[in-house]
């Protein structure tokens, strides 16, 4: 069922706050509504709005809650409300991590830049899933250790990721490093009877035992149970929605797992993909957290799963808010190596593209919004990236180093449109405003050194969210700088044909002179 608006959302909290105490779980929840607050442990009457404070006024951070099907005010569990807890679903380290998966990460970066720039304080939980079924098959494959052939593809994705801007996980659990507490998320599910010992040795999850205490298995998304065989069960980490079975929670060890296995109460093997994630985000977070994110792909079955396992173990609610990122398309289809389409973050800057220009693209549309990422689309971000660059660097060539309170209309128009559901579409719209409005004050030799330092303060406090950074110093050659240097003498002599000569000379290498009342600039083309 899908709820809209701020009554919908209401409805939605009721019909989760009847859903707990259905359960029998532990105590009731309290949850906002239009005229006034259940309250709870979980959900204190002290708990205010997460907000924009500019100009005195109070912007509340609204996202769409896939647990509600709705836009919510954020608020997070914490009684002061200022920390947050957030888990983001990481790489499977078993090749580079492609565009696809950088469009999640980036976006979930941008999510945890957002809490910070509102003044939260955020603990960013990112997973590194270490073993699973594609993992097994490549170490069986490759015949070399587990930790030898996931090292090299976590050591990849953790520069990847400063090669992107984004900042470093505080908490990064591989999951070979919990399987105690895996083993002890199962024996609980086993004891409550919601899960069960398989003829094989392995263990699965009952949706049938799940169900039957009144839980809802199906909270992310509308699932067909009409065709459910009771018992019916998927040995594999990956299914659709269509395939609704029991899932494995420990898989028995096989001929083909090699010495992938660790000892356990239910006989040796491994753990299954889904409890992985609630053993480290509740191991790290808490059995109750804030935020958990994800590309929606993974809505189901992971997602889903680690709802109704983490909530059968504990009897209590397991994360308040999820947000999931949309599809990324490149050149308009589904990426594929057959088509050609297939693009790690290394096949990128291979062709030219930087680590900055491919965060910004990312960063163009609505996490919402299927996004068909394209290489013109990159050579449009070259652009932009150039146009705020030049301004920005103009902009410190003015101010020297004056210092001023950032100029608050561009910081106040940014957060308002974050603040909306992380609309970062007219988030970046204001800023090429600003960009532009700058541009004609330079020109007009308009802007003070104090205003200029005031226009530099609010660029900083906007990227402090976007992470696009400043755009590395790349001297020019020492040739061209000669030329250069020819050139001013070539005008002092009034020798103004040899003068053009070596700017012609100059561009023809790839390098524009441009004169200022300091000297001369030399910027790449």
């Amino acid at each position: 069922m899908k709820f809209a608006g701020e009554a919908g959302a209401w409805q939605a909290a009721k019909s989760t706050f009847a859903y707990f105490i259905i359960c029998g779980f532990i105590r009731p929840l309290g949850f906002a509504g239009p005229t006034g607050i259940f309250p709870s442990p979980e959900f204190p009457l002290s708990v205010l709005p997460g907000a924009f404070y500019f100009a005195g006024q109070q912007m509340a951070l609204k996202l769409f809650n896939t647990l509600t099907h709705s836009i919510q005010e954020f608020t997070p569990l914490d009684p002061a409300g200022k920390k947050v807890g957030m888990y983001c679903c990481g790489p499977t380290v078993y090749d580079f991590a492609h565009i696809g998966n950088w469009r999640t990460f980036v976006f979930a970066d941008l999510v945890r830049r957002t809490l910070e720039f509102n003044d939260y304080q955020v603990t960013h939980v990112m997973n590194i899933t270490d073993v699973e079924d594609k993992i097994i098959k490549r170490v069986h494959e490759q015949q070399t250790s587990l930790r030898e052939f996931t090292g090299k593809f976590e050591t990849a994705f953790l520069d990847d990721l400063k090669t992107l801007g984004c900042k470093e996980p505080h908490v990064k659990p591989r999951a070979t490093g919990h399987i105690p507490e895996i083993i002890l998320l199962i024996e609980k599910l086993v004891a409550r009877g919601i899960a069960y010992r398989a003829p094989d040795g392995s263990v699965y999850f009952s949706i049938e035992k799940y169900r039957g205490c009144g839980c809802q298995y199906g909270q992310l998304l509308k699932l067909n149970f009409d065709e459910l065989r009771p018992g019916e069960r998927v040995a594999s980490d990956e299914y659709d929605k269509e395939s609704v079975a029991d899932f494995a929670l420990w898989k028995a060890r096989t001929p083909e797992d090699g010495s992938v296995f660790w000892p356990s109460p239910f006989g040796d093997g491994r753990p299954g993909w889904h409890i992985e994630c609630s053993a480290m985000s509740m191991k790290a977070l808490g059995e109750t957290f804030d935020l958990h994110l994800g590309g929606e792909d993974l809505k189901f079955p992971h997602h889903e799963d680690e709802i109704a396992q983490s909530e059968g173990a504990t009897g209590k609610p397991f994360v308040k808010h999820w947000l999931h990122g949309a599809h990324l398309l490149v050149e308009g289809k589904k990426m594929s190596k057959s088509l050609g389409n297939f693009f790690t973050l290394r096949d990128l800057l291979a062709r030219g593209f930087s680590g900055r220009e491919v965060r910004y693209l990312l960063l163009s549309a609505h996490y919402r919004e299927t996004f068909n990422f394209t290489l013109d689309g990159l050579q449009g971000a070259k652009t932009a990236m150039a146009r705020i660059d030049e301004c920005v660097g103009k902009l410190r060539g003015i101010a020297k180093d004056h210092a001023a309170a950032p100029e608050p209309k561009l910081v106040s128009a940014f957060a308002k449109a974050l603040a909306d559901d992380l609309n970062v579409s007219a988030a970046w719209g204001e800023v090429f405003k600003g960009v532009s409005e700058t541009n004609r004050r330079i020109a007009e030799n308009s802007l003070s050194e104090t205003a200029a330092a005031a226009e530099l303060g609010a660029w900083e406090q906007v990227d402090s969210v976007l992470g696009i950074g400043r755009k590395p110093e790349a001297g020019a050659p020492p040739e061209i700088t000669l030329l250069a240097e020819e050139r001013i003498a070539a005008k002092k002599a009034k020798d103004f044909k040899r003068a053009d000569a070596i700017r012609a000379e100059v561009k023809g290498k790839g390098w524009l002179i441009e004169d200022t009342t300091k000297g001369f600039q030399l910027k790449k083309l």
